[in-house]
């Protein structure tokens, strides 16, 4: 049997149903701010009012007669998602989290499949959508339809205005300083950055590629080649390299390496789909966005101009965010190209091949992009084989609420562990080049990560409100041949703790790679200057 109603009545218990049980994690964080106790309590229950009259509104504003239902089933289903997101990993979507779902693979997907899922799924998607779907709609003509509409607006503006106008310092307050709270507000504020993220494609449609760094060139006179290897981490936050003093041994390997680790380094953005395009750009954190980034040529295009640099670029993470679509790229995510696999493709594979390939280059410079899978989460403990597993007890399962930190904080250093030992591997190769080539290994990760601190978990929160753990990001170099013989390690080690980041790895490496540009600013070049007073060193 059909119930029947009428759309205005059905927006107003849908509406309520939206504030009552997608909102956990935003009511949370305001009674993390306003204790539950005398005026607050009227604060937070005017706020309950207000989010349910301003969701209603919306609704009402959106009303169409025979496309009410298709409208709430979508909006549940995508609330759902968002709803499990925020209350599992503490996880704001924003503009650029939807940029990140546009750009992720289905492999990183399904590391975030739970039952948690599964459930929030069954109660806040399918059950209320078979509910709307056995409702019978009463619709009334035109006239009677735009009146409804009309007193449904009105009710939910007056609805404001009363629980507004009462306790106006409060709310002056809030939104004012807690700003960060209402990313929270569920369909709300993700509906709001989804109509940010698609104008940004109206106002900034598809344009020629600007040029950039047309006249570099890498002089005639040089007598020596470089063998470079850029690797682009992933998710490895600086404060868990036991280089930079963490209590846990994570960089065995390393440590016997005469590396230099620099101890306080930001990324540019908070997930990979920002980060990577940022740090090959010239443009810089605070000017970057990913249209400028897509719109102008990058760091490799630069060198491609020198007509002297061969370039590759192999993947074993989603992608490289559109960086590499005009130099040679290799994907090696799966046992096609990937012989390192168990059945995780392990980022050591991509060494596999490599010195055969460099064999074939007989008079260029090289660089090599290696791109990790690294720290990728939530499921950690993929991330390293079973020999890798050190620390324990680790978190077993993609479910980061269900362990304790200590686990989820074990299984992820296991991933550093295993990272330690493939940049380990980097040098090794390096080292068996040293002889034809100066080489060099600059290593560097995308953003961070966050593990349970505070609630929150994993990385992509808006940058203004990110914890340290998402953007402070280890940085090592290391460097053979001449290239070693040639620096200046006591004053490069006087500049670790300088505060670097991604603005400076364009112009290092172009610098590495002894590239004379207009794109270079040297004093962006971390090694600018560092290899003017030779000092041997070890090797």
């Amino acid at each position: 049997m059909k119930l029947k109603t009428t759309t205005a009545k059905l927006l107003l218990i849908v509406s309520l149903f939206f504030t009552l049980f997608y909102n956990f994690t935003f009511f949370k964080k305001v009674l993390a701010v306003y204790s539950f106790s005398g005026m607050n309590i009227v604060f937070v229950a005017s706020l309950f009012i207000f989010l349910w009259a301003a969701i209603h509104l919306f609704l009402t504003l959106l009303r169409a007669k025979f496309y009410d239902k298709p409208l709430l089933i979508a909006l549940f289903f995508l609330s759902t998602m968002a709803a499990y997101m925020m209350d599992s990993f503490g996880i704001a979507i924003d503009d650029v989290m939807l940029l990140n779902v546009v750009k992720t693979d289905a492999k990183e997907s399904l590391d975030l499949m739970t039952w948690r899922l599964g459930i929030y799924l069954l109660l806040l998607f399918v059950f209320p959508s078979l509910v709307v779907c056995f409702t019978q709609i009463e619709y009334k003509d035109t006239k009677t339809q735009l009146w409804s509409r009309f007193k449904g607006v009105a009710l939910s503006l007056l609805a404001i205005i009363l629980v507004v106008a009462p306790m106006g310092k409060f709310y002056a307050s809030f939104f004012r300083t807690q700003k960060p709270i209402r990313y929270y507000t569920n369909p709300t504020y993700y509906l709001y950055s989804m109509g940010k993220f698609s104008t940004s494609f109206v106002k900034n449609p598809q344009k020629e590629l600007e040029a950039l760094g047309r006249d570099s060139i890498i002089p005639a006179g040089d007598p020596d080649r470089e063998l470079i290897i850029l690797v682009v981490g992933e998710t490895a936050r600086r404060d868990h390299f036991s280089l930079n003093g963490y209590e846990k041994e994570t960089n065995p390997l390393l440590k016997k390496e005469n590396v230099v680790s620099f101890t306080n380094v930001t990324s540019c953005g908070t997930s990979t789909a920002v980060s990577v395009p940022c740090m090959f750009s010239h443009f810089g954190r605070k000017d970057f966005s990913v249209d400028k980034g897509m719109g102008t040529e990058n760091l490799l295009d630069v060198l491609s101009h020198t007509k002297a640099v061969n370039i590759l670029w192999r993947d074993n993470n989603s992608d490289s965010k559109g960086v590499a679509k005009r130099i040679k790229y290799e994907d090696y995510k799966s046992s096609s190209t990937n012989t390192i696999c168990d059945p995780e493709c392990r980022d050591v594979g991509m060494l596999v091949g490599l010195q055969e390939y460099i064999d074939k280059v007989k008079e260029q410079d090289v660089l090599i992009i290696l791109h990790q899978m690294g720290n990728h989460g939530p499921a950690y403990y993929k991330r390293y084989p079973k020999e890798f597993e050190v620390f324990t007890p680790v978190c077993k399962t993609n479910e980061l609420s269900k362990c304790t930190n200590e686990e989820i904080s074990n299984a992820y250093d296991n991933a550093i562990l295993y990272t330690d030992f493939f940049l380990s591997k980097v040098i090794e190769f390096l080292k068996a080049n040293s002889h034809n080539f100066n080489t060099g290994m600059l290593y560097i990760s995308d953003h961070g990560e966050s593990l349970g601190e505070n609630g929150v978990y994993l990385h992509s929160m808006p940058y203004m409100i990110a914890p340290k753990a998402q953007i402070e990001v280890p940085m090592i170099m290391w460097f053979g041949g001449h290239m070693a013989r040639e620096t200046n390690y006591v004053g490069l080690r006087r500049l670790t703790n300088e505060p670097y980041s991604h603005d400076n790895i364009f112009h290092t490496i172009l610098g590495m790679m002894e590239v004379k540009s207009s794109a270079y600013v040297p004093e962006l070049d971390i090694l600018h200057g560092i290899h003017i007073q030779p000092e041997i060193q070890k090797k």
